[in-house]
């Protein structure tokens, strides 16, 4: 059976590969080449890159490519990945790290969903989601600095978590949903790598 939603060869980018279709030239990346002396700069660095690789890939979008879904039944978008990630940041860095009665941003019990069904081809939609990314990673930055050490202790109900296993957890948060934005934004425009 044949889907009657899905896209034709002829609607698809054309995919290539060359310096033209990467994001940056590998002189003007901002993120990192490793080189960390220690655990928590090496932590903190590879969270950071991939906070960076998700702006990457968000790049010069507007607000209806950063809205499109991936394929159905998925509401995923790269619009969707920013919402999502706000809401992680937020749910461990203020809740579960720093004990804060912090509302979730989108999601509730009754729309669980939220980060991704709310995320719409609205520039309001896009600039609020960007604007809340950017506050909960400068609020977990600003935590993790001023944390007396990787062992730092949070709690989410039954759920004791050092700063150290939380920052592998992000690590690999942003690296598993990069490679959902790799293949979104290859969807878009072909742009690819990086």
């Amino acid at each position: 059976m044949t889907d009657p939603h899905a896209d034709t060869p002829a609607d698809l980018p054309t995919r290539s590969f060359g310096w033209s279709d990467m994001f940056l030239k590998p002189e003007d990346d901002p993120r990192s080449d490793g080189g960390f002396d220690d655990e928590r700069s090496l932590l903190v660095g590879y969270l950071r890159d991939h906070r960076l690789t998700l702006e990457l890939k968000c790049a010069d979008l507007d607000a209806e490519a950063l809205a499109r879904r991936s394929v159905p039944p998925s509401t995923m978008s790269l619009l969707g990945l920013v919402r999502h990630m706000a809401e992680v940041e937020r749910g461990w860095f203020r809740r579960t790290m720093a004990g804060e009665d912090a509302p979730r941003i989108w999601c509730t019990e009754e729309e669980p969903d939220a980060d991704f069904d709310g995320a719409v081809a609205d520039p309001k939609v896009v600039e609020e989601a960007w604007a809340a990314w950017r506050a909960e990673v400068a609020y977990a930055e600003r935590f993790v600095d001023e944390a007396a050490g990787l062992g730092v202790k949070g709690h989410r109900g039954d759920l004791t978590i050092s700063l150290r296993e939380l920052l592998v957890h992000m690590i690999e948060e942003y690296a598993r949903h990069n490679g959902h934005a790799d293949f979104l934004r290859e969807r878009i425009d072909g742009r690819v790598g990086q």
